[in-house]
């Protein structure tokens, strides 16, 4: 893993996970009642490695400039780099400390990933009494709670395992309001040379597709009915607000309107997901057959050597962890950019 950056005088210890490690914060620029405050977020899910990276890589870079230059003095942060630690601790093996980009053999076969309903983004508390929440969620909630006036930007930073590209989900209650910010991360992401993620869902958990990677975020519930349709109402049951939820609503409170956005940068390239978007999304289905495939096939004396050369001839190839965390970057500048535009900042 990446080694804590900032020094353990910068860290504040905001509580401790299900198995007892701290959770960290991070604040930087001048506390005021007024915004612009912002929150950035990582390391929800266990298996979501490059967030926890930016935002580590970004406090050490905070931490070291002055007090006066504009990045500090004219926006307050509040940064969590890893919300998630018993599950970074789980995923060791495959996250190479420092990697350019991972290996897919390995992170096939031992990738951990919590199950829906126990993940941290939608296990926040329901309300100050909320006996049942995460720790981890409730320790941020509760310091978030402390906060002199409403956040203005909300940043959750996730990832997927593949895909076809980025895909950047918006707030609802925002879309109208961002089509610049969308501009820039789609120009940013072909300049990279990369395609966008597509996918249409039809609203399903709150997935509304806006155009070409672009899509609203999740909400839990809609989360809740997705399980409910299906019978599984010990599942819905489980899911709480998100982080993107909650930040709204404490901000709510002070009478604030936080522009939330949530990034999904992909682990892995696949080829053809969402040329025809469906659903179903047949190259996305046929993608997702070969990797069954080449789960089952590392129980192999040869199995590791057989699934990479497999997957490289099939198209599949990793992202550049550089270009996840610039185009990460981009979507939290732009929201940045947006708010400061409302704000007359």
């Amino acid at each position: 893993m990446d080694t804590k950056p900032g020094g353990p005088e910068a860290a504040i210890v905001l509580g401790q996970s299900r198995e007892g490690r701290p959770i960290h914060g991070y604040r930087f620029g001048p506390a005021r009642v007024d915004g612009p405050r912002v929150s950035l977020l990582a390391g929800c899910h266990a298996d979501e490695p490059v967030g926890p990276r930016l935002l580590r890589h970004l406090v050490a870079y905070l931490a070291a400039l002055e007090s006066a230059d504009p990045l500090v003095a004219g926006l307050e942060w509040w940064i969590v780099p890893h919300i998630n630690p018993d599950g970074e601790v789980r995923n060791t093996s495959w996250q190479t400390a420092g990697a350019e980009s991972y290996d897919f053999a390995p992170y096939l076969g031992a990738v951990v990933r919590e199950l829906p309903g126990d993940d941290i983004e939608f296990g926040f508390p329901r309300d100050a009494r909320d006996p049942g929440s995460r720790p981890e969620s409730r320790c941020v909630y509760d310091w978030w709670s402390t906060a002199a006036g409403p956040f203005s930007l909300h940043v959750s930073l996730h990832g997927m395992s593949i895909a076809a590209g980025p895909w950047f989900l918006l707030d609802r209650a925002w879309v109208s309001r961002c089509r610049t910010l969308i501009a820039r991360c789609r120009d940013r992401t072909h300049a990279l040379g990369y395609g966008l993620h597509d996918v249409e869902r039809q609203g399903e958990k709150g997935f509304d597709r806006i155009e070409r990677g672009f899509c609203t975020r999740p909400d839990s519930g809609a989360m809740q009915a997705f399980f409910e349709e299906r019978g599984d109402l010990e599942t819905a049951r489980l899911f709480r607000p998100s982080s993107m939820e909650t930040v709204r609503s404490l901000s709510g409170a002070h009478g604030g309107d936080t522009l939330t956005l949530v990034s999904e940068m992909p682990l892995f390239l696949t080829p053809g997901v969402g040329d025809f978007l469906g659903p179903p999304d047949r190259a996305a289905e046929r993608w997702k057959s070969r990797i069954e495939g080449w789960r089952e096939a590392l129980a192999g004396a040869d199995g590791l050597l057989r699934v990479r050369d497999e997957a490289a001839a099939a198209g599949l190839r990793p992202m550049p962890v550089k270009h996840q965390m610039a185009l990460q970057w981009e979507f939290i500048t732009a929201g940045i950019e947006r708010i400061e535009t409302l704000e007359g900042c």
